[in-house]
């Protein structure tokens, strides 16, 4: 089923090389994954905002994969620093390089938020 609400609009916004996350109106914190109700408080005032881009990556870890098909990428958990949590990667070095701490800067890329160091 394709995508559809507050999902589709997430990635209509990627599409357009824009990273949004929501915020609720009614106790001002910041969603991410897209939703109808805030998990918070249970509001349906959730409006797009642009987040800082800034985050620290939470967890890391490696993905092998023999070189005729791609070779190794990292996937990591970033915090935000509107604190939320994200899954993606940190891209432009090597998967090994990447560390637990590391202060991590959001782009978007291929219709997906990837990260690069700060």
């Amino acid at each position: 089923m394709p995508p559809s609400g507050p999902e589709k609009q997430y990635l209509d916004k990627l599409a357009a090389g824009r990273f949004e996350i929501q915020r609720c109106a009614a106790c001002a914190k910041h969603v991410f994954y897209p939703r109808v109700i805030c998990p918070h408080c249970g509001s349906d005032q959730l409006a797009w905002v642009a987040p800082s881009g800034r985050g620290t990556v939470y967890s890391t870890t490696i993905v092998r994969r023999r070189p005729a098909d791609g070779g190794d990428y990292n996937v990591c958990l970033v915090d935000l620093e509107e604190g939320v949590r994200l899954l993606s990667r940190v891209a432009g070095i090597a998967p090994e390089q990447v560390r637990i701490g590391m202060a991590v800067r959001a782009r978007v890329a291929h219709n997906l938020v990837e990260f690069t160091p700060a």
